[in-house]
């Protein structure tokens, strides 16, 4: 289910969100993420956000599809040349064998856990076989609403490697980071590309 607070806030403020989460180039899980796909392959970016990988992606050859549930940023999203910018939430995956990879950078974790193994293996479904899913959260454990109200889900590696394989991929290497996000608190995060 959707956290409609969540989802406001990100229409409230998504041309800071943008500002903050800007870059020259994209990182270098974002560049193996794109080298390890075919040649104009079918991606999803899901919780695109501003759609900055989403154009990252789109130049480098890909079709892309860029997803998010906040008005605000589908409209900051389809201003990527390439980019097909779509309102629509977690739960609107429902097409099977429709992509060859799926980006989920620090989307995921705004869904209740409760929702993350149906998630998983909606994303696993969507995927065509060996297709790559991406996905990064924060680290730690529990749940909580952050100073600007947002939800956020917490994940030990441990805890996502088992949701990964209980939806059927193969979890790859995970990275790890720290970072000040648009609420002004650094937090640790991690990330990791599975196959499926």
């Amino acid at each position: 289910m959707t956290d409609r607070e969540t989802i406001r806030i990100y229409d409230d403020r998504a041309d800071e969100y943008a500002r903050v989460t800007a870059s020259d180039a994209p990182d270098a899980t974002l560049a193996a993420f794109i080298a390890a796909l075919p040649k104009g392959a079918e991606v999803l970016d899901l919780g695109c956000g501003p759609g900055k990988s989403a154009g990252y992606m789109a130049a480098a050859g890909l079709r892309v599809d860029a997803w998010d549930a906040s008005a605000g940023m589908v409209t900051l999203a389809a201003r990527h040349p390439g980019v097909t910018a779509r309102q629509a939430d977690f739960d609107a995956l429902t097409t099977e064998n429709s992509f060859d990879g799926i980006w989920a950078n620090f989307s995921l974790l705004h869904a209740p856990r409760e929702d993350m193994p149906r998630h998983l293996a909606a994303i696993h479904r969507a995927l065509r076989p060996g297709g790559l899913f991406h996905i990064g959260v924060k680290e730690g454990t529990g749940a909580r609403r952050d100073k600007l109200g947002r939800l956020y889900t917490y994940y030990t590696e441990p805890e996502m490697t088992g949701l990964l394989r209980d939806a059927g991929f193969a979890p790859g290497p995970f990275t790890f980071g720290e970072d000040l996000g648009l609420d002004k608190v650094m937090a640790r995060w991690f990330t990791v590309t599975a196959h499926a």
